[in-house]
């Protein structure tokens, strides 16, 4: 058995991201943030669809025209091609999620 708390990696300068689950159409991923955000300029435009839910900490995810704040519990869909980026992860506590991929 797993725990998808377990060996969690604190680190400033980087983001820590874990491949929990992969198969053919689907992909799970825990990631670890503690402060970073997508690079400036930087969008996300993938193949995929893209649901992720917070099991701790915060994040604002940034769209072309809107901006979604996510808090402890929350989940969000992100489909396929729809441009995105990460505005913010809480600086002062890890923000741990869990992104789920998978095509239509």
């Amino acid at each position: 058995m797993n725990n998808v708390f377990s060996n969690i990696k604190i680190d400033v300068k980087n983001e820590e991201f874990l491949n929990i689950l992969k198969h053919d159409s689907v992909r799970i991923e825990r990631i670890v943030s503690n402060g970073q955000v997508s690079e400036e300029g930087f969008w996300y435009e993938q193949d995929e669809n893209e649901f992720i839910i917070i099991l701790e900490g915060n994040m604002v995810l940034e769209f072309e025209n809107k901006e979604v704040l996510l808090n402890t519990g929350d989940y969000y869909n992100i489909k396929t091609k729809e441009k995105h980026r990460v505005k913010y992860t809480s600086l002062s506590e890890t923000t741990i999620c869990l992104a789920v991929f998978y095509k239509d």
